[in-house]
């Protein structure tokens, strides 16, 4: 399924053709060569310090499937309707604590936020699509994968092959062909001052 953003100006087809769908092929694994590309293009993306403060537990059903079946245990019930067709599970956590001194790193998360982007750029540029989840329990993920306390766990993620809409529930399927949709630039962006509109 092909959902290009409509775009105010235009921008690079990967960023485009980015987002992220529900419909997942289950017969269609992801290669150890593409996961590795993909963590890959994760671990080149710029920190503070350089610091590097994701880790990403990664969970593939094929070569892992208890792995996997842990990381699923642990999202909430409306994102196991549909992510069990997933073939790859990953936990997507930000250490605190930078690695030089041991002090509290304030930007891990957001460094974190965009080694995930650079993931799921990857995942499109691959012909994969990857979905990003807040709706998991990170106290049951935290035990369950032995994550130490000094990190946080900000997302779970789904990889694999898209496919039709028509394997979801009403509701999801209609949110799946719903046009995608973002703000105008010009209630996002500023021009030199707050809520001064850069177009």
């Amino acid at each position: 399924m092909h959902k290009p953003a409509i775009t105010q100006t235009p921008i690079h087809d990967v960023l485009a053709n980015r987002w992220s769908p529900r419909a997942y092929d289950a017969n269609k694994p992801v290669s150890q060569t593409q996961i590795m590309s993909l963590l890959e293009a994760a671990r080149w993306a710029p920190s503070c310090f350089g610091d590097q403060p994701w880790r990403f537990v990664v969970c593939d059903k094929s070569s892992n499937p208890d792995a996997w079946q842990k990381a699923f245990d642990c999202l909430v019930p409306g994102n196991q309707t549909w992510a069990q067709h997933a073939p790859v599970l990953l936990l997507i956590c930000a250490n605190t604590l930078f690695g030089h001194n041991q002090k509290p790193n304030r930007w891990a998360p957001y460094d974190t936020g965009a080694a995930t982007e650079n993931l799921c750029l990857q995942a499109t540029a691959l012909g994969l699509v990857a979905h990003q989840m807040g709706g998991f329990d990170a106290e049951k993920a935290q035990a369950a994968f032995a994550v130490p306390e000094q990190f946080t766990l900000m997302a779970m993620v789904t990889v694999g092959y898209a496919t039709a809409a028509d394997i979801l529930p009403d509701d999801l399927r209609e949110r799946e062909l719903a046009p995608r949709e973002r703000r105008p630039l010009g209630e996002l962006f500023f021009n030199g001052v707050w809520d001064k509109a850069i177009v």
